[in-house]
């Protein structure tokens, strides 16, 4: 049986939860025998939609994880970056038939709570894909 390829795409802007989230994502993924073909950093959760296509146009790539953090402000700023990103995320899955598991804490979150919360995003998200292939 051939091995169900995915990709990853990462907000970093939150460095260390990012690394965090991407650890346990590569950890959780080869767990699931899931092989990770490709990660791409970003910036912000924002950004993410753009790297997300290419990939799940890679017709090697069977589907991907989006990680990240999205912490609250002072303004309503992490609200409109969290529903946005969602929506194209769950746009491009539809558009290419293929699962995205999202992975993406937030909006409304404290720093502190999107850090206690990093490898519980990214095991979900990774055993979503791993359930949908």
């Amino acid at each position: 049986m051939k091995t169900a390829t995915i990709g990853i795409v990462l907000s970093d802007f939150h460095k260390e939860i990012a690394e965090e989230m991407l650890s346990e994502a590569k950890k959780t993924s080869q767990e699931l025998g899931l092989e990770v073909l490709e990660v791409k950093r970003v910036t912000g959760a924002y950004d993410i939609p753009l790297p997300l296509q290419r990939m799940l146009a890679n017709p090697l790539i069977n589907g991907a994880v989006v990680l990240g953090a999205v912490v609250q402000g002072e303004t309503s700023h992490d609200e409109i970056v969290a529903f946005t990103s969602a929506q194209k995320i769950t746009e491009l899955s539809l558009k290419y038939d293929k699962p995205v598991g999202y992975g993406i804490s937030g909006p409304r979150m404290t720093l502190e709570q999107a850090k206690a919360r990093a490898k519980e995003f990214s095991v979900r998200a990774v055993e979503a894909v791993a359930r949908m292939l």
